[in-house]
């Protein structure tokens, strides 16, 4: 099954470090996913989020606030 990633931030240099791991760790691991960049601030905020870079997995917030490696990041795609 597919998933939906999405990326939650505004284009700060943590948002577009978390694009570059999502997308390397998708590819790497041949998942089988689509990555959305999420960058408009009331799109953020349906969310509840209030610290960016989130990760957004089938519309679950699963992390918040910081950048996550790449291993924490496959953890997070396999569950």
């Amino acid at each position: 099954m597919s998933k939906i990633i999405k990326i939650l931030g505004t284009g700060c240099q943590k948002c577009k470090k978390t694009v570059a791991i999502v997308t390397q760790v998708v590819s790497e691991n041949n998942i089988d996913a689509t990555i959305e960049k999420v960058e408009d601030i009331v799109e953020i905020m349906k969310y509840n989020v209030m610290s960016t870079p989130a990760v957004v997995i089938n519309e679950e917030v699963v992390l918040k606030g910081r950048v996550p490696s790449s291993a924490e990041l496959l953890d997070l795609l396999e569950k």
